[in-house]
């Protein structure tokens, strides 16, 4: 049960992490061509919009709301949760997005411009490829923190990892021992992504430094 639950967690907030990438990027990139071109501003604001409701309420409303009212004929839960925190970690990922373009040197667009490049091929081929790599570290951070966040899931009765203790508790009577193995699980599992994303950062610096070197060099 632990194991099943488990993979559900990490599908879950792997699907999530898809959807709110993907979310955040997006609009990360309109604001950022809004802020350079003046264009996309309705896009925008709607963008915005979405991102103070989105933080201004708590992630467990909105995944009952969800789940109980807009998908109330759906009785795929493992898919309304993914949807929920897809949609969740999108408003938090468009800041870290945001960063990400915002680190980019102005005369970068600029440039593009001036090779005969439009507005979307400069962003697709220049700004976006450079904002995602210095984005990267924080985005994988917050796959890290849906892993943990998802456990809310269990409140609308997704098996999820944590449910399962609330299940064998209702068969064992045994309260301390069925939370504290999931308690390991989830250390075990954001424990090996940290290992992971440390690894990730080394090389990104170390891919730095050599660019650096060869700068110097010529």
């Amino acid at each position: 049960m632990y194991l099943q639950g488990l993979g559900n967690t990490l599908l879950i907030a792997l699907m999530a992490a898809i959807i709110g990438i993907t979310i955040g990027v997006i609009l990360a990139m309109l604001n950022y061509i809004n802020k350079k071109t003046g264009k996309l501003k309705v896009a925008t604001k709607i963008g915005n919009f979405y991102i103070t409701i989105v933080r201004g309420t708590p992630v467990v409303l909105q995944l009952m709301i969800l789940y109980f009212v807009v998908f109330a004929f759906w009785d795929n839960g493992i898919m309304i949760g993914a949807i929920t925190f897809g949609l969740n970690s999108g408003a938090y990922v468009a800041e870290i997005a945001r960063a990400g373009f915002e680190s980019i040197d102005d005369g970068q667009m600029e440039a593009g411009r001036s090779l005969g490049l439009s507005t979307w091929q400069t962003m697709r081929t220049i700004i976006i490829p450079q904002a995602v790599r210095n984005a990267l570290p924080p985005l994988f951070n917050e796959f890290i923190m849906l892993v943990k966040e998802t456990s809310i899931v269990g409140y609308v009765g997704i098996y999820d990892l944590g449910k399962i203790p609330g299940l064998i508790q209702s068969r064992t009577f045994d309260y301390l021992f069925p939370l504290l193995i999931a308690a390991c699980f989830y250390l075990v599992v954001v424990l090996a992504l940290t290992r992971v994303l440390h690894v990730i950062e080394k090389r990104m610096a170390k891919s730095d430094r050599n660019m650096g070197g060869a700068a110097s060099g010529k």
